[in-house]
């Protein structure tokens, strides 16, 4: 306790940090407070309480309750994520977007424009599907026509805002401002499970506090497995040749390249729920199919829905890896920077080898995310309540974990480079290590 205290009163001192942190927080308070901003010529009242189920329960917590409330900003950062994975795939697939990612700081800045662009046309098209699906016809209390085109004009500006207020956060506070804003959405949405549960708990005839006990234990159990598979890194070793800058000698340090054991991060998890909610979407389209064999893949808590939802991550965590992390444009830069694996030829033998590490390390790294993914169906299965079943796995949990992993780097970051402790007792929150980590083009990927 004493050693939270002295690292609180050292944040505290660091006059940049401090003002960095409180300035994310008031951004974050204004994003809560826009969020209970119901759409004009809405009813509040007439708006259904029912829990949103499936893709459309995703969104939901995702946007901090604000999809299911008719808000303005219902829509929450989800188009700006859209767009950002349709340019980063063009990036792979068009020569015009390769380019530009190879043109430094003003490729970076085009890019960042196009996806802009693409964000609005994307929210436009998301925000006439969303009020002519998700508002009920009873709650809207103007005319149609006019509550589509204002709906329309005033979630794209929604969608607009939020992605400023992300922005801000990284340009002038502390960590990623995009996925700090679908955390806050997902913690919001904690205090409402975890009332549910215990009320659930305690209302059954079986366990009562030892079974809270029991789930609260098995929660944090995951959570440490979680933050042990996302830092998890194959360090590969980098020789730098000597060489001789003015009257300076550089070069000749051995460092590494962190391979990460889940490169991937959340994508495959959110590709692979894309695909298992078509069957629960045909189902509602088609009512007779409910007694079909689709009826088994829209039961998320049934063994073949399961096992088919693991073998989508598996394959979409293989896809996603190989897309994103280029080994031959990593040895590329290994080359140009006079850098080379010991034992391995540089060149086509250095890519193969970075290619096979990938490989090697990829495929348990699927495996904890398809377990992962899993887990809250199985503790729907036994017994959780689905709200608070969402916080013991899938793209919650990691988005949870990463985010607040990275955002205690950079506090950590900011009190080591002043000479003071660190967040942890024992060692860094990355981990301790005498080697720093090589920077490649490609290190953005990783």
């Amino acid at each position: 306790m004493k050693k939270l205290f002295t690292t609180l009163s050292n944040i505290w001192k660091i006059q940049e940090l401090k003002e960095r942190i409180l300035f994310t927080l008031m951004i974050l308070i204004i994003y809560r407070l826009v969020c209970q901003v119901v759409l004009p010529g809405v009813d509040p009242t007439q708006l259904s309480n029912a829990q949103k189920s499936g893709l459309l329960g995703l969104l939901d917590m995702f946007a901090g309750g604000a999809f299911s409330k008719a808000s303005i900003v219902a829509l929450g950062v989800m188009p700006y994520i859209s767009a950002s994975i349709v340019v980063q795939l063009l990036g792979i697939a068009v020569p015009t977007f390769q380019k530009m990612q190879k043109e430094g700081e003003s490729g970076r800045k085009k890019l960042t424009q196009y996806t802009r662009y693409l964000t609005v046309a994307i929210t436009i098209v998301q925000a006439i599907g969303y009020v002519k699906t998700q508002v009920p016809q009873e709650a809207i209390v103007i005319s149609h026509t006019l509550f589509y085109f204002l709906s329309a004009v005033v979630l794209t500006a929604g969608t607009l805002f939020v992605m400023w207020l992300g922005e801000k956060i990284t340009d002038k506070g502390i960590g990623n401002g995009t996925s700090l804003i679908i955390m806050v959405g997902i913690i919001a949405r904690l205090p409402i499970a975890l009332s549910q549960e215990v009320s659930s708990v305690f209302a059954g005839s079986d366990g009562g506090l030892i079974r809270l006990v029991l789930e609260i234990v098995a929660l944090y159990a995951i959570i440490m497995f979680t933050i042990l598979i996302v830092q998890g890194v194959r360090k590969v070793p980098v020789q730098y040749a000597k060489r001789i800058v003015g009257n300076k000698q550089v070069g000749g340090v051995r460092q590494y390249i962190p391979l990460k054991v889940n490169a991937a991060g959340v994508m495959p998890i959110i590709f692979a729920q894309a695909l298992m909610f078509v069957p629960s979407a045909l189902i509602g389209l088609f009512p007779n199919l409910q007694e079909s064999w689709l009826h088994q893949y829209s039961d998320i808590t049934s063994l073949t829905y399961s096992l088919t939802f693991a073998f989508l991550i598996i394959a979409f965590t293989f896809f996603y890896t190989a897309i994103t992390v280029n080994p031959t444009q990593m040895s590329d830069d290994m080359k140009k920077n006079g850098g080379f694996i010991p034992g391995v030829k540089p060149g086509l033998a250095t890519s193969s080898f970075i290619d096979d590490v990938i490989s090697k390390i990829t495929f348990p790294g699927s495996l904890f995310l398809a377990v992962i993914a899993i887990l809250p169906s199985l503790a729907v299965k036994v017994g959780i309540q689905q709200e608070f079943a969402h916080f013991f796995g899938g793209t919650s949990l990691l988005i949870l974990v990463g985010v607040v992993l990275d955002t205690l780097q950079q506090i950590e970051s900011y009190l080591l480079m002043r000479h003071y402790d660190g967040l942890m007792k024992t060692g860094r929150v990355t981990g301790r290590s005498g080697i720093p980590a090589a920077t490649t083009t490609s290190g953005a990927a990783l």
